[in-house]
């Protein structure tokens, strides 16, 4: 069909307020469309333009060439040129646009691109004649997209990767970003631009693409790519778009699209057939597989990226490809010229391999295999997908053995540089791959995994560590590793149990089978058997014993990791560190080296806090310090060679507690407290009081040694005589004082008794005589006090009787005395 055209000049001079008109225009064509097409169709002259230019001049001008979509769906392709105004060469000059409506679904004629017009002869630059041009076909120019293209996408290499990720950018309405600006010192090598364009783009990317050769002001234009000269180039950045200089210096750096560099290495090889060849295959429109995998196929090189889209495109569709291009694929990845791999690369070439394996001969596969065990021997890329071993086979596979083999052994046998669980782990599957024998250096390897396991496990976030599924893999493909590092394994749990059992929950190693494995049945265990048994640890470490399947009396180091499983960040309490010491001997516990850990209950319970009163600080009995005494006496019984020192120290002055309480201790208990609190320095506060506090109730009991109490009155120790102070004072020896005159007798002659005994002692016993003894005398009757003065006269002496009676009259006196004052102030 005809298509109708649009004819507009720029007004001439002596036309003052208009900017141009419309000459002529072809039927359809609304008065609508005319008023949303005339901004499209204006031209501005470049500056510096002169007055009247020459012929040459003139033809040097830029053209506006653009492809323009209207409100209504059609489109517009359209030229402005500039003109000589009617009047000769020194005329000066106008500009006529010359457009061709295009309906919405109609295309050019022949269904050419927009683009495609661009050398049209059909362009005219004056208005036909007649008041309505008649429709006029406007064929395409000869060639115009394909000739010359590769000689000027070589010339433009620096800028042909970015630009070209812009310009698909700019033909993706859904992800469609800032315009692009292209920066060209001549309006055709935009069009050249936009000629790349549409061989690069699939064709709906390259109808999409709206465009304009030639503009002064990018930043209103309405096209998603402006062509700008140099000198409106600032203007274009000033307006947000993304600006391309290519008539500028190279830059600097480059665009991470793939696609892009991809499509930008064909242009340089001349080659654009190849995107249409790639076009044919499976996958996105701008995937960077499918023209990745051409290109290598045609021989071009790429880079690291283009060849790892390639390897990892034809590894989700491993049967896209014939044989042959299958075989140059896996040629042009593998080719031993290649020196910049990366990880990325590598992972897919792996997956590659994977893929391949089976469907294609070995002779094919051979060389990716071997490229991914180099690199894994060489490379030190731990995560790399590994070939199976039949991959090797054959001759390659021999002498990539030859090759590598020597390597790997020697860097196994290597135990003092720095080695990664990954890297001994791949060194390991690729010895057995290739069949190196490494029996001699096995011991040594997995002696040195063994803990490297547990600390690079300690040390990685939550979840699995990074080398957990490899290690895996490992151990299900060696038998001969699988036993010996879980042996290795098993051997150093007793030292660290809990970081053995926090490895296990992350790593779920494969010891189900005859191994006996003891100590990592137990890690194993503690898990569920904590979470199903909650606080009860006893329970807990009785069925983390079970799991061993062995007794500690055959095993002894069962019961160091049971307690350390169990206990690990505290000690126990005494009840459960009885049970401990009764569940086996004390040679068990002493080669296990728990007797330690019972030391430690024994030690941490007696410093809950215990008043003399018998009741802790925190409210508790004095029961629990009492069990601690009995199992301290049983540590020192049971382990007199391996406890030493403050331990000890602190052990006996708990055993000492014991005896001051329950039995008749050696004589010297007050330097024996002095000297053992010494000993156990620095000896826990609640210890330290528990010990004095023992020591003054058995010194205020009424049966106490009087050779006793003589060394504790003479020693002068202020800290044990201020404990016997505030033990006096507490309610339970009031209320004996009043209720037992015997033990107020008794009271009274020892605090009167040595009046002369250093400076700690004597303020003290006044301070008792006269805040404790004295209210305890006064609320008594006559006969106990009669009592309490003939019990003082038995024990001691006339003397002492009368001194009771002077020190019980002086306080009556005392009372009468207030009685009288208290009277004569009233009155």
């Amino acid at each position: 069909m005809s298509l109708a055209q649009v004819h507009y000049t720029s007004a001439a001079p002596g036309d003052e307020g208009t900017a141009g008109r419309f000459t002529a225009v072809g039927p359809g064509v609304s008065g609508a469309l005319l008023a949303e097409i005339e901004p499209l169709v204006r031209y501005e002259l470049p500056g510096g333009v002169p007055e009247r230019p020459s012929d040459g001049e003139l033809r040097s001008l830029p053209q506006a060439f653009g492809y323009f979509s209207l409100s209504d769906g059609s489109r517009l392709v359209a030229r402005s040129a500039p003109v000589r105004d009617a009047g000769g060469t020194g005329a000066g000059v106008r500009f006529h646009a010359h457009a061709v409506h295009l309906p919405p679904g109609v295309p050019l004629p022949g269904d050419r691109l927009p683009v495609e017009a661009w050398r049209s002869p059909h362009w005219v630059a004056v208005t036909p004649g007649g008041a309505t041009p008649d429709p006029l076909a406007l064929p395409p120019g000869p060639a115009a997209v394909s000739e010359g293209l590769d000689d000027f996408a070589v010339s433009r290499g620096p800028w042909l990767a970015a630009v070209l990720a812009d310009l698909r950018r700019a033909g993706d309405t859904e992800a469609a970003g800032r315009p692009v600006a292209l920066v060209e010192r001549q309006c055709a090598d935009v069009a050249r631009w936009l000629g790349l364009a549409s061989v690069t783009l699939p064709r709906e990317s390259a109808e999409r693409l709206t465009f304009t050769t030639y503009t002064r002001r990018p930043g209103s234009s309405a096209s998603r790519v402006v062509g700008v000269l140099p000198e409106d180039a600032a203007a274009a950045r000033a307006a947000g778009l993304r600006v391309h200089e290519c008539a500028g210096p190279a830059p600097a750096g480059g665009t991470e699209d793939v696609w892009a560099t991809t499509a930008a290495r064909v242009w340089r090889s001349r080659s654009p057939e190849l995107f249409q060849a790639a076009r044919e295959l499976p996958g996105e429109p701008f995937a960077a597989g499918p023209l990745a995998v051409t290109a290598l196929c045609a021989g071009i090189a790429l880079g690291p990226d283009g060849r790892a889209a390639a390897a990892g495109w034809a590894a989700d569709r491993p049967y896209a490809l014939d044989a042959q291009r299958t075989g140059r694929l896996v040629e042009a990845i593998a080719s031993p010229g290649i020196d910049d791999r990366t990880a990325a690369e590598f992972d897919a070439a792996g997956r590659l391999f994977g893929a391949l394996e089976g469907r294609c001969p070995a002779s094919v596969t051979a060389p990716l295999a071997a490229m991914l065990v180099t690199e894994a021997v060489r490379g030190g890329n731990g995560s790399l997908e590994l070939p199976r071993r039949d991959a090797f086979a054959g001759p390659e596979g021999a002498e990539v053995a030859e090759r590598l083999g020597p390597e790997i052994l020697t860097e196994l046998a290597d135990t003092v540089g720095s080695r990664s669980v990954a890297r001994t782990v791949q060194l390991l599957r690729v010895a057995r791959l290739l069949g190196v024998d490494g029996t001699e250096s096995l011991p040594g390897v997995v002696d040195r995994l063994a803990p490297a396991l547990l600390a690079e496990a300690s040390a990685a976030q939550e979840g699995p560590p990074g080398f957990a599924p490899a290690l895996l893999e490992l151990l299900d493909e060696q038998f001969e590793v699988r036993t010996a590092l879980l042996g290795a394994l098993d051997r150093i749990a007793p030292q660290d149990p809990g970081a053995v059992a926090r490895f296990l929950e992350r790593v779920a190693l494969p010891f189900t089978g005859t191994q006996a494995l003891p100590h990592l049945r137990m890690c194993a265990e503690v898990p569920e058997a904590m979470a199903t048994l909650g606080g009860d640890r006893a329970a807990v470490w009785h069925r983390v014993l079970r799991a061993a399947g062995l007794s500690p009396f055959a095993e002894p180091l069962v019961l160091r990791t049971a307690v350390g499983l169990v206990w690990e960040d505290r000690a126990p309490t005494v009840e459960e560190a009885r049970l401990l010491l009764d569940a086996a001997t004390s040679d068990s516990h002493r080669v296990a080296g728990t007797w330690a850990r019972l030391v430690d209950a024994a030690l941490s319970t007696s410093t809950a806090g215990t008043s003399a009163t018998g009741t802790s600080a925190t409210g508790t009995s004095a029961t629990g310090t009492d069990e601690a005494a009995r199992l301290a006496h049983d540590l020192l019984r049971g382990f007199p060679g391996e406890i030493g020192g403050r331990e000890r120290a602190g052990l006996l002055l708990l055993d000492l507690v014991r005896e001051l309480r329950t039995g008749a201790p050696e004589p010297g208990w007050a330097e024996r407290v002095r000297t053992l609190c010494a000993q156990a320095e620095p000896v826990e506060p609640a210890l330290r009081e528990r010990a004095h506090a023992a020591l003054v109730e058995r010194l205020l009991a009424p049966d106490r040694p009087g050779a006793e109490l003589y060394d504790f009155v003479h020693g002068a120790d202020a800290e044990l005589i201020a404990a016997y102070d505030r033990t006096a004072r507490t309610a339970s020896v009031r209320s004996r004082l009043r209720a037992q005159p015997a033990y107020a007798a008794d009271c009274f002659t020892v605090w009167t008794a040595h009046p002369h005994a250093g400076r700690a002692w004597p303020p003290v016993a006044a301070a008792l005589l006269d805040d404790v003894l004295r209210p305890a005398v006064r609320g008594m009757s006559a006969e106990d006090v009669a009592e309490v003065e003939a019990t003082v006269g038995r024990t001691g002496s006339s003397g002492r009787a009368d001194a009771f009676r002077d020190w019980n009259r002086s306080s009556t006196l005392g009372r009468l005395g207030r009685r009288i004052a208290g009277r004569v102030r009233r009155g």
